[in-house]
């Protein structure tokens, strides 16, 4: 029976001496690697991060102590020990545990989180709810290089030097977010971690001059006010200090007892404590070591090889509209692309490949991407900000404000739009259609087909302001490509087929479900219906649908959003301002609740948002409605 199997908790941890944590730590390594080979799931990160999540854990009291973890990619280790490896076996899995720091899930787990940058500040809150109650925990927010990059997490530092209350902050340096980090706070990095000598010169001089009898005291107190004015220009780690945190690094993050010593030293310190850890993203699994961009999120594979249990098929929307971006950007010089910290994510490593000089990441800063456009556009340049539907929602002021009231010529290539999977709530990409057609003068689009893509992408750069181009995860159809990429009709929807017993409204991949759903429909002798590929859902084709409905009419939206201010809910407002008495719509999407990590074939089954489903709200919609052929909705996860 290995150590592994002994931990219930972090009390069984705690129970183990100091000597037994190596060999755990290489079993917890070997645990993580064979259930994520399985599951897929966020690897390297846990990797990386094994010997810290043992010292915390070890070296602080938890959960009475609260670890408030960031992002959540690093947080495999942390459920591991938490009482979940019996679980684990159930990683993002439909009913199984999360990927992600979930409150609902342990109470070891404080505070979800999906998205970065956010563990300072909820960190801080904690501790100012602590001090106002008059309790006496440690709080730690453990934050990657990466999400320090974040405007966010700048502003909880500012804020927590400020207020000076008793937190510690470790930082988790393995120089990598999920791609590697640009920008200067990386250089930052990299000098405190050259200018290690100076502290150990710096201690070694204060201990000599203490035991100066008399003097020793006196040149002390002369010598760090010669200090104060030389490490301003001379080290790096100054910026934390300044800020008020006690600067305490870097150390090795793979080196338990470094780890647990510094821990203890400081988690009962009075004042804000800075910890800065470097680590290997990756560590103890070599291909994770050598390409820990690739390894970050994992799909199943052979541990010996490292060879990916990869299904063959089309290729992915992602990379679909990069090589169209690319290709376009060849004959438009104006053409530049922006992607915050995900080039692979967004398939704009394709686009930086050929124009360079016109790629630009800017790092977990998805507030900055947008201003940042804005600028470039304000100079007639055509930025492209490609970006995942669920971190858009980072940056909501900045396409208001700083984009759409000067109607500038920024396209937004909203990757991951609707359900995307195994990462759940924080990552399904389900608001973007209702956040943004309530903006004036901005352009959304979403696609039915990989080809569709295409042509929108060159709409959206050619419509002369603000354009929202959507589309999901996964592959497309196989479809062949035509040979030039065309502008669309602005506002102009596509009847996919006419019939006379109903009317379909669908956007996105899901009007090619719709038109399956009718053409099958038919065949079984079910209702006839017309199904239209909506394209637009701002500005919406008013004139088509007008003709369409007339008093009595029955019409089914379809989309993969929230239907709070969605689509079918721009479909109602159209046909209520068209004053047609009468209408009766039936509203396909996601409901006002969350939705659970899972496949996304699951979820879209249990919300009818397949063929299948499609096929049974319209026989019991339309007037020649038949019996469901399947239950109303797969169960929901206990």
């Amino acid at each position: 029976m290995g150590y592994l199997d002994r931990i219930e908790s972090p009390a069984d941890l705690r129970k183990l001496p100091v000597e037994a944590l190596g060999e755990l730590a290489e079993e917890l390594r070997r645990f993580l690697i064979a259930s994520v080979s399985r599951s897929g799931g966020h690897l390297a990160s846990g990797l990386g991060a094994v010997e810290l999540t043992l010292a915390l854990h070890y070296a602080f009291d938890t959960p009475r102590d609260l670890l408030v973890w960031d992002v959540g990619h690093q947080c495999y280790p942390h459920k591991v020990l938490t009482g979940r490896r019996d679980r684990f076996s159930t990683l993002r899995a439909y009913g199984g545990i999360s990927g992600f720091l979930k409150r609902e899930e342990s109470e070891y787990d404080v505070f979800n989180a999906g998205h970065a940058s956010t563990s300072i500040s909820a960190a801080l809150g904690m501790a100012a709810a602590r001090d106002l109650k008059g309790d006496d925990h440690a709080v730690v927010a453990i934050i990657g290089d990466g999400g320090l990059t974040g405007g966010m997490a700048m502003e909880g530092l500012n804020q927590a030097g400020y207020l000076d209350r008793r937190l510690m902050i470790v930082l988790n340096d393995n120089e990598m977010s999920i791609s590697p980090n640009v920008g200067a706070w990386q250089g930052y990095l990299n000098r405190i971690l050259h200018g290690q000598p100076y502290r150990r010169l710096k201690d070694d001089i204060e201990s000599f001059l203490l035991h100066i009898p008399r003097v020793g005291e006196g040149m002390l107190k002369f010598a760090k006010q010669a200090e104060q004015m030389a490490k301003q220009l001379l080290v790096p780690g100054i910026l934390f200090e300044e800020l008020g945190f006690k600067y305490v690094g870097p150390i090795n993050g793979h080196s338990l007892p470094q780890l647990i010593t510094t821990l203890r030293q400081w988690k009962d310190h009075k004042h804000p404590v800075l910890v800065h850890v470097v680590t290997r993203k990756g560590k103890g699994y070599e291909p994770a070591e050598n390409d820990p961009v690739f390894w970050h999120g994992a799909t199943p594979f052979e541990i010996e090889t490292g060879e990916v249990k990869k299904k063959s098929g089309p290729p992915s929307y992602t990379k679909v509209f990069a090589q169209t971006l690319t290709e376009l950007a060849k004959g438009d010089p104006r053409i530049v692309a922006i992607t915050a910290a995900m080039p692979e994510g967004t398939g704009l490593d394709i686009f930086a490949k050929v124009h360079k000089d016109r790629f630009f990441d800017v790092g977990i800063c998805e507030q900055h991407a947008v201003t940042f456009a804005a600028g470039l556009a304000t100079r007639g340049l055509r930025p492209v900000v490609a970006i995942y539907s669920t971190f858009l929602q980072r940056s909501y002021d900045q396409i208001f404000h700083d984009v759409c009231t000067m109607r500038l010529p920024v396209t937004f290539a909203i990757d991951r739009g609707g359900l995307v999977g195994a990462d759940g709530p924080t990552h399904h990409g389900v608001f973007d259609l209702s956040f943004l057609r309530v903006l004036p003068d901005i352009v959304v689009m979403a696609p039915k087909d990989e080809d569709e893509l295409r042509h929108m992408l060159l709409t959206a750069l050619e419509c002369g302001g603000p354009a929202a181009l959507r589309y999901p995860r996964g592959n497309g159809l196989g479809l062949p490509l035509d040979a030039l990429p065309r502008a669309l009709p602005l506002g102009k929807a596509e009847v996919l087929r006419g019939g006379r017993d109903g009317l379909v409204w669908a956007v996105g991949t899901l009007a090619t479900d719709a038109r399956l759903a009718a053409e099958r429909l038919v065949a079984e002798g079910g209702p006839d219906l017309t199904v239209v590929n909506a394209r637009f859902v701002k500005p919406l084709d008013v004139e088509l649908l007008r003709s369409q409905v007339a008093a009595g009419s029955r019409v089914m939206t379809v989309e993969v959003n929230a239907l709070a201010g969605g689509f079918g809910a721009a479909v109602m407002e159209a046909i209520a301002d068209c004053g047609v008495p009468g209408v009766v719509v039936e509203r396909l999407g996601i409901p006002d609740e969350y939705q659970p990590h899972g496949s996304q074939e699951i979820l879209r089954a249990r919300l009818d948002l397949d063929v299948e489903g499609i096929m049974r709200r319209a026989r019991a919609f339309f007037p020649r409605a038949a019996a469901p052929a399947r239950p109303a909705s797969i169960p929901r996860p206990a």
